[in-house]
């Protein structure tokens, strides 16, 4: 029978009764293995931290923040925050210091963690400029947390306070939960900002809550179920999947050392279940691809001829006893071996936050692994759509995610945009539901922009769904534009074909009012340089010097004739340049979510771009 609560305060409290003896987070320790702690231990985190903010002076409606990775702090500040109706705000460790300030400023923060030295240090020295930041919280060891109290001592600062001096202080003083009503707000999330400021999408506890009534529908989770977290809980997929969806379900994850490590964590820690964004499910296609090719000519013929049957098999077609034989001895060996370097338990890999290609998405799962595809904003909590395991389709963003508790609806506006739709089947997608956020927080008219009369958010995607109810996006409308012929381009549909090669690593099409596409470059360079090694193409020592030579721009063109079989003929770029440039939220390229700032790409390479125009 599902569980339904009045706020994500009952829910975690339920849920830590329930299943107090389970583990639920597991961290590194210094001696290099998985440490774990219950669920009883992390409410019982969660009451101190939650007295011990209440002695800060935190109340209904205050604003507490956090600047750090994904944490057993992290998850703890945020339930903490919520049990005094307070309303929790997360910040990524990648931002920049414009964006942190900007995000402390326009939600009012009162308190905010933080878990980096060097961002405490640079918060610190906003505190002339934000006047209503009241304490910083270190959560830091008390060496480090000495170092920043002389630090403002010096310099004058915020109220600093050890996260670990906040749990004793609670534990000397405990006090009871309060408890939001449904529609109260849980906390915002700072949306990309991929043109202008963040914005502070303001969601409620019945928000978040009507997302975790539909999971179970969408894919069975078991409390023996364990992930490894590897999505920033800063965004909202990550937050909802891994934090407040594993309380809900009462499951397990293991929190990644880094970016780097999550091969080897995924070893340790065997999944049974993984939520991640495409481009990690990409890396995971190219690293096999990588070492099938590399492989003896004959277990590679092999591999590759029982992927083409597993791809027969799913297109319905009946198989030969050959056929089936061959396919069922790769399984047991060649792809058991693979699935062992997941850990050989992961049932699921749920990707979201972006399109996933449908190659990819094929080839994990004729692996044995179930690929499901979901679609959501941070204005609907997230989910809107998604795939499960009873009925999906590749290259689909799946059904509406709808249920007898969560009336999530989605309508197509084929008419709104005029002639800027693709097709008459296609059309702005409009979200209905408990789903969809309270409002942007201080921007009441960008609200009224975003909302229909009637209560819809429009989503300012293109999209359409089919005969079965299947929901397909096809792009964003402020990205896409016009060419001089009059026909619409959608760019990020192309980059992301693009990128699917393992020769880029990532690409920027351009044709706005122009006579055809154009398209920079990045070139994958671990790939390119071991492609160019293997024909001997040129001095990979100076590999700048050879990204103009007459073979690679063979190689390149090449990728982009394979276009030929997913887009329009008119929107394959007819010329590009190849950079080896890296593409970084570091450099401005990119937002913490790893959406392309498309107007600084421009800006940046604009001399660049209007060359290929002119070159004949």
């Amino acid at each position: 029978m599902r569980r339904l609560y009045k706020n994500l305060v009952e829910m975690q409290e339920n849920s830590c009764h329930l299943f107090r003896d389970r583990e639920i987070f597991g961290v590194k320790n210094s001696e290099g293995h998985y440490k774990w702690i219950t669920y009883g231990q992390f409410k019982q985190m969660v009451d101190h931290l939650r007295a011990g903010l209440a002695l800060l002076g935190v109340g209904p409606g205050d604003k507490v923040g956090i600047i750090s990775r994904n944490s057993v702090e992290w998850a703890v500040s945020c339930y903490a925050t919520m049990g005094l109706r307070a309303h929790f705000v997360a910040m990524y460790e990648n931002q920049n210091l414009d964006d942190w300030r900007y995000i402390i400023n326009d939600s009012g923060l009162m308190v905010v963690f933080i878990a980096n030295q060097k961002i405490y240090e640079s918060v610190v020295g906003l505190k002339s400029v934000l006047p209503k930041l009241e304490h910083v919280v270190s959560i830091v060891s008390n060496k480090e947390h000495k170092e920043h109290k002389e630090h403002e001592e010096r310099d004058g600062g915020a109220t600093s306070v050890n996260y670990q001096q906040l749990l004793i202080m609670g534990q000397q003083r405990p006090l009871v939960s309060m408890y939001p009503e449904t529609h109260e707000p849980m906390g915002l999330i700072y949306t990309s900002g991929t043109t202008g400021n963040p914005k502070g999408v303001i969601l409620s506890h019945g928000n978040i809550l009507s997302n975790l009534y539909v999971i179970p529908d969408l894919v069975t989770i078991l409390p023996e179920d364990r992930s490894l977290s590897v999505l920033p809980w800063a965004h909202i997929f990550g937050q909802t999947a891994e934090v407040h969806n594993l309380l809900y379900s009462g499951f397990s994850t293991a929190i990644a050392e880094s970016a780097n490590t999550i091969a080897q964590n995924i070893l340790e820690i065997k999944p049974t279940v993984l939520f991640a964004v495409p481009r990690l499910y990409n890396r995971i296609y190219e690293g096999i691809n990588d070492k099938v090719n590399k492989s003896p000519l004959p277990l590679r013929s092999l591999f590759y001829k029982a992927m083409e049957i597993a791809n027969k098999r799913r297109a319905g077609e009946i198989l030969t006893a050959k056929q089936r034989i061959l396919l069922h001895v790769v399984d047991m060996t060649l792809f058991a071996l693979i699935r062992k370097k997941f850990g050989g338990r992961l049932r699921y890999a749920v990707s979201g936050a972006s399109a996933l290609s449908v190659k990819v998405a094929k080839f994990i799962n004729n692996l044995g692994i179930t690929v499901l595809e979901a679609y959501g904003l941070s204005e609907t909590s997230p989910l809107v759509s998604a795939n499960t395991e009873h009925k999906f389709k590749f290259g689909s963003a799946g059904v509406v995610a709808r249920n007898d508790f969560a009336d999530i609806r989605v309508v197509i506006d084929h008419s709104v945009f005029g002639e800027s739709v693709q097709s008459c089947e296609e059309g702005e997608v409009i979200v209905y539901g408990p789903n969809v956020m309270l409002g942007y927080h201080n921007l009441p008219e960008e609200t009224k922009r975003v909302m229909t009369v009637n209560g819809g958010f429009r989503t300012g995607d293109l999209g359409r769904i089919d005969e079965e109810g299947f929901l397909y996006i096809t792009g964003r409308i402020k990205e896409q534009y016009k060419l001089e012929n009059g026909k619409y381009v959608v760019p990020s549909v192309i980059e992301d074909h693009l990128k699917n090669s393992p020769y880029i690593d990532n690409a920027f099409v351009y044709g706005s009012d122009c006579d055809y596409n154009v398209v920079l470059i990045c070139v994958n360079r671990a790939n390119l340089l071991d492609w160019i090694n293997k024909y001997k193409a040129g001095d990979t020592g100076d590999l700048r010097a050879i990204l103009s030579s007459a073979k690679l721009k063979a190689l390149y063109q090449n990728e982009i004739n394979c276009l030929k079989d997913v887009i329009k003929n008119y929107e394959i770029p007819r010329k590009f340049v190849l950079l080896d440039d890296e593409w970084s939220v570091e450099n401005g390229m990119f937002t913490p979510t790893l959406k392309l700032r498309r107007q600084q790409v421009y800006q940046r390479y604009k001399g660049v771009i209007d060359a290929l125009y002119v070159c004949s």
